[in-house]
């Protein structure tokens, strides 16, 4: 590769040809290729953001004369071909009389003595075609008239786009040095601003006699020492974030915790800017230091008045929102519950108007104590105002660690209160309510808990109640219920049922739906309605779940045999269960090759809810799936949740048309033609489509014209015992007329 178009590693600058430093150069490092056009019938390249390459370099080229060129004490020109004036520094503007902005209006040869016109051209013909740079002495001329005598130096820019002049007056550059290093010596003296300067180690080079007044140290204290040393574990922390972008060389502006010397925290803002030398290598850098603690003292005071309560240090209503509102988000992610328990001190006010609000306060801040003791510091405790108080139990797996909770507080808080050596008995009551299954969004939450703690005040205060009479009965039945599913686990309670998938064109019948079913002891047959939300509830469903996947697929595997050599059979996840057994993936792939079942005879159906979750979280788990071989439909479709647009996004094999649009296409032209719709769109898609819940002929028939791929439904046959469903379909039952 051309060395000159090679580009350097990250962070890092090459040095070109006829670069020739400066004073000052090493610091910095070399320029880019100077703007040009590009070449006639040419479409300029452009990178991702939209903006030509060309304009990029040209203004990474002014970018760098500016910080490079701009303040050096010699003059410094880019100049055209034909002399005209592209860039000037300072000074060379002043030698001129010109305007920097405006340079561009004049050519550099209009400031040549006309004796002196020739060895000026033959000076700029030598450097444009030489690699090194030339040099000669001439007499200029202002824009005022007046004559000085100059050496210029002359060498071709890198990009063979123009050339750059040094102009050095005749007094030599050691006076012209003298005079620059006096004026910048003034500058940093005297800042308002701290100025460090560290090495390739982060050790400090320089400091100005703000920065060491900043910290409290003298400057030859500071010489030396590393950047670590004026920090604590948190500053430190930042530091690592940090350095390793400014080696690379990212010039960053960020908040910095620092040591005083008296060890006090001094915080500050610096603007970074890394130092190169002329071969590209990090070799430090030099930072502007702002002295930001009173602000940020300040900030933080207000900012921590609005969110806490002065008495007690908790959070107060708004910062008690805004957990809330992150909980219930974390809660929807991982499929968790959250629960809120509104605490409310029983005969506070009395304790008030008998001892004074000095003893409320002391029985207060005391309730806090209590109220913490009872709940993990990943919790949210708040105070509301008043006597009131809430807890915010989040990332619960189960609800009932909650009520041992609640019997704790209400225990604690029943116990006297000591005020000044007077005792005073208060009570506790408090209400519960549960995230998502009580409340569907924020202010119903708060709402439901609320009534909830009246609740509990209406029933003789001092105990605990959910928002609801009937919500307390549910929390018994899922104490009761909970422990019913593990022993029908363990005692084999639990049977599949399947249900056949008909196709529409030949009637026959080589898929299944399998449906759980729990053969209660006391309570019969149960459908999944009434136990899968508290098998979600309490971390039983995944087990549930694996059970049913190896049924169902031992069933298949049989059925392979006597009835199709590709049937299938399809099991149900629920988006809780979906979330939660990535584990068992592993396991079902060898129960299938044990089997030697094929991965494509298990079809996975998951609801459209599961499409609204997080979609990294829901591809990966589709990519697994489509990764072991399985097949996935999509359930319940055209509910409201999805839409067209995930059949193409999610890997998905089958559509199952909701029942709910079946049930209606007799007599509603617009679900007819949604129906019809889906079909094709499935179909151009790829996909194959079922209708579920298909009871009359007429339905059965608007489907096969409308060209659905397959059909269940009361019509066909109800959910049956896998021996009755073998039995009808060895007997090619139920079948489509001919």
């Amino acid at each position: 590769m051309d060395k000159e178009l090679d580009p350097a590693p990250k962070g890092k600058a090459r040095k070109r040809a006829g670069d020739s430093p400066l004073p000052g150069a090493r610091y910095i490092h070399p320029p880019s290729a100077v703007f040009s056009e590009p070449p006639a019938g040419c479409q300029p390249l452009l990178d991702i953001s939209g903006v030509s390459v060309d304009r990029l370099r040209y203004e990474e080229e002014q970018a760098y004369y500016n910080e490079l060129y701009l303040l050096a004490p010699v003059g410094y020109f880019l100049v055209a071909f034909d002399s005209q004036i592209l860039q000037a520094n300072l000074v060379g503007a002043d030698m001129l009389g010109i305007e920097r902005i405006h340079c561009g209006a004049h050519h550099f040869r209009s400031f040549i003595a006309p004796d002196f016109l020739h060895d000026f051209e033959r000076l700029l013909g030598r450097a444009l075609n030489s690699p090194e740079p030339r040099q000669c002495r001439v007499q200029m001329r202002r824009c005022d008239g007046e004559q000085f005598h100059v050496t210029l130096l002359a060498s071709a820019d890198g990009g063979g786009q123009a050339c750059r002049v040094v102009v050095e007056r005749a007094e030599g550059k050691l006076a012209a040095l003298e005079r620059s290093e006096e004026r910048f010596r003034r500058i940093v003296h005297s800042a308002e601003e701290g100025i460090w300067e560290i090495d390739g180690m982060s050790c400090t080079t320089f400091v100005n006699p703000k920065m060491a007044a900043m910290l409290g140290y003298p400057i030859e204290a500071m010489l030396g020492l590393p950047l670590v040393a004026f920090m604590d574990d948190e500053g430190k922390a930042m530091l690592e974030r940090n350095i390793a972008r400014r080696q690379e060389g990212v010039a960053e502006r960020h908040e910095f915790k620092f040591l005083h010397h008296d060890g006090r925290a001094v915080w500050t803002t610096m603007a970074t800017n890394p130092i190169f030398d002329a071969a590209g290598r990090y070799i430090g850098a030099l930072a502007l230091v702002t002295d930001i603690t009173g602000s940020k003292q300040s900030n933080e005071r207000i900012w921590h008045q609005a969110n806490y309560d002065a008495l007690t240090g908790l959070p107060n209503r708004l910062m008690f929102l805004d957990r809330l509102q992150h909980e219930t988000r974390k809660a929807d992610r991982n499929a968790a519950f959250l629960a809120l328990l509104f605490i409310d001190l029983d005969h506070f006010k009395e304790v008030n108007d008998r001892h004074g609000h000095a003893m409320g306060d002391l029985v207060l801040v005391e309730a806090t104590r209590r109220i913490a003791s009872c709940v993990r510091g990943t919790d949210t405790l708040a105070r509301l105002g008043g006597d009131e108080f809430t807890v915010i139990l989040a990332g619960l797996d189960h609800v009932g660690s909650v009520e041992r909770i609640a019997r704790t507080m209400v225990a604690l808080l029943a116990m006297p209160f000591d005020l000044n050596g007077e005792k005073a008995f208060l009570s506790a009551s408090i209400g519960i309510a549960l995230y998502p299954p009580d409340a569907p969004d924020l202010d119903a939450l708060v709402e439901h808990a609320d009534q909830a703690m009246y609740a509990s005040k209406n029933a003789g205060r001092n105990r605990y109640s959910y928002f609801t009479p009937a919500l307390q009965e549910a929390a018994l039945a899922r104490q009761n219920i909970a422990v019913d599913l593990r022993a029908a686990i363990a005692t084999q309670q639990f049977e599949i049922l399947y249900q056949p998938i008909v196709s529409l064109q030949t009637g026959a019948v080589h898929k299944a739906e399998a449906l759980l079913r729990w053969r209660h002891p006391t309570r019969g047959l149960l459908g999944p309605a009434e136990f899968i939300p508290f098998a979600e509830s309490n971390g039983l469903i995944v087990e549930i779940g694996d059970w049913v996947f190896r049924q169902a697929a031992a069933q298949a595997q049989r059925w392979q045999k006597l009835i199709d050599p590709a049937f299938q059979v399809s099991v149900n996840k629920s988006p809780v269960q979906f979330r939660r057994d990535a584990d068992l993936y592993q396991g079902w792939i060898d129960c299938l090759a044990e089997l030697g079942l094929p991965s494509q005879s298990m079809v996975i159906e998951i609801t459209e809810s599961v499409l609204m979750d997080g979609v990294e979280q829901v591809v990966e788990r589709l990519r697994q799936y489509r990764a072991m071989g399985l097949q996935v439909s999509l359930d319940d479709f055209g509910t409201g949740y999805a839409s067209l647009s995930h059949l193409k996004r999610f890997d998905i094999d089958f559509v199952k048309i909701d029942q709910s649009f079946i049930a209606t296409l007799e007599n509603d032209d617009g679900d007819l033609a949604l129906c019809e719709a889906i079909i094709v769109m499935a179909h151009k898609l790829g996909l194959k489509v079922v209708a579920e819940g298909v009871e009359t002929k007429v339905q059965r028939a608007l489907l096969v014209d409308a060209g659905c791929d397959y059909a269940q439904g009361y019509i066909f046959a109800h959910p049956m015992p896998a021996a009755e469903f073998e039995a009808m379909a060895m007997a090619a039952i139920p079948q489509l007329p001919h």
